[in-house]
């Protein structure tokens, strides 16, 4: 499992480095109404994107379980069918953000001074995500018969020409906010096209040959039944950091920017274990579908024990330094942003170990179809969220601060729901019991 999960980690840390990149040169070159610009954007770029990656999600999973039972007939078939479902999706998301750009960005309360320059770069940014489905297709075909190198190929020599193009747009050209997006759409591109040819030339057993073309009616369903609830999944996520990103807004461009860069250090600090839980997922989908229980139960007291020993390390580092890790972000005299950005980091980076074990239940039991579980947990994560979020920082004496403990809470609370569905599940379902232990 480390040795698959290893290149998707470095993989979605490039793929992180995106936005980063973005923010620093944004940050220290144009100004901090920029910073709140692009950092905010990335939150509602996230959530828009969220259904194409969710659907790419559940459809590695179901991939990992048809090539784990060596049937490869139905495993192109699937692929086939997500593609024309999936891209469709995409195509109608995309014109609905074009559409309803000024509405949401209404919605999320975004400052008169902040307004143009986030929308400037969203006009651009939201323009690549057609790309970020080929990208993200081409990743989950690829990871689920074991191949987690060639999306990291790819996004290597895309991330080397995103900080090239970064700094001719913005430091050389003084492009500003317009310059750091385009630079983004123009990597995505080359790491979709990339990897999109990769897979058709060096995975050719899991094209679809025309007779496998169809919409067999089997297949269309298990392939909504593992993808939709995966993409509901990932939409609740991010709609609820949408509404949690809308409270922040609401606190002034101060707090916004020092939010935007805090989020952007914490989930670069916990990206590890997601993917190492996506990692697992995928493991635990092959084995499912030969029928290996016993690996299975192996590898989820593997997992856990490995995902706690790193979240320990990561927040004992984010915790430490956070003042370092804000200052990278943010040129000198801006103590405020920083100040407020530590806060975060202090109150939230203990916890760690709490998403750690949530995104290792988040793969359990999508791989073992139970994405309606996934999905629950997530609504429970989110609800605490954004209930306590709004509730809290409305004490005047607990202000922002409110927002900040809000995350951790939701963690735990699922974390504990998803423990006991698990010895629940033991109790009525035998088969299960070796993989839950």
């Amino acid at each position: 499992m480390l040795l698959f999960a290893f290149p998707m980690i470095v993989g979605n840390m490039l793929q992180q480095l995106y936005n980063i990149v973005d923010m620093v040169i944004v940050g220290r070159c144009v100004g901090s109404a920029a910073l709140a610009a692009v950092g905010s954007s990335y939150t509602l770029t996230v959530f828009l994107t969220s259904v194409v990656l969710g659907l790419c999600m559940g459809c590695g999973a179901l991939f990992s379980n048809y090539y784990g039972a060596s049937d490869y007939r139905s495993l192109r078939r699937g692929v086939f069918i997500s593609f024309v479902l999936t891209g469709g999706v995409t195509l109608v998301l995309g014109w609905l953000s074009f559409a309803f750009l000024d509405d949401i960005m209404s919605f999320m309360r975004v400052p008169a001074d902040v307004w143009q320059e986030m929308y400037d770069y969203l006009l651009i940014v939201l323009s690549g995500v057609v790309f970020v489905f080929v990208y993200n297709y081409s990743a989950s075909l690829a990871r689920a018969v074991g191949n987690s190198v060639a999306p990291l190929l790819a996004l290597a020599v895309s991330m080397v020409l995103n900080i090239g193009l970064d700094l001719l747009l913005v430091m050389v050209f003084d492009c500003g906010v317009k310059g750091a997006a385009v630079a983004t759409v123009v990597s995505q591109v080359v790491s979709a096209v990339w990897l999109c040819v990769y897979v058709t030339v060096r995975l050719p057993y899991l094209i679809p040959r025309r007779k496998e073309m169809v919409f067999n009616a089997r297949s269309v369903r298990e392939i909504i039944a593992y993808s939709s609830l995966t993409c509901a999944q990932q939409s609740v996520m991010n709609f609820g950091i949408l509404l949690v990103q809308g409270l922040v807004n609401s606190f002034g461009a101060v707090v916004m920017a020092a939010f935007a860069v805090a989020v952007k250090i914490d989930s670069f600090a916990y990206m590890p274990v997601q993917d190492f839980g996506n990692a697992f997922s995928t493991f635990v989908a092959q084995n499912f579908g030969a029928g290996r229980r016993d690996r299975i139960g192996k590898a989820v007291r593997s997992a856990v024990v490995v995902s706690l020993a790193f979240c320990v390390v990561i927040s004992l580092v984010t915790v430490v330094f956070a003042d370092t890790l804000m200052m990278m972000f943010v040129s000198d005299g801006q103590d405020d942003i920083i100040a407020v950005g530590v806060g975060y980091l202090r109150r939230e980076g203990p916890f760690y170990f709490a998403i750690g074990w949530l995104f290792l239940l988040y793969g359990y039991y999508r791989a073992i179809g139970r994405p309606a579980m996934s999905l629950v947990l997530t609504v429970i994560s989110l609800g605490v969220r954004v209930g306590l979020s709004y509730g809290l920082s409305a004490v005047p004496s607990i202000g922002v601060d409110g927002i900040w403990w809000s995350i951790p809470a939701g963690w735990l609370l699922a974390d504990g729901v998803g423990l006991l569905c698990g010895r629940a599940t033991l109790r009525g379902r035998g088969d299960c019991k070796s993989t839950l232990l």
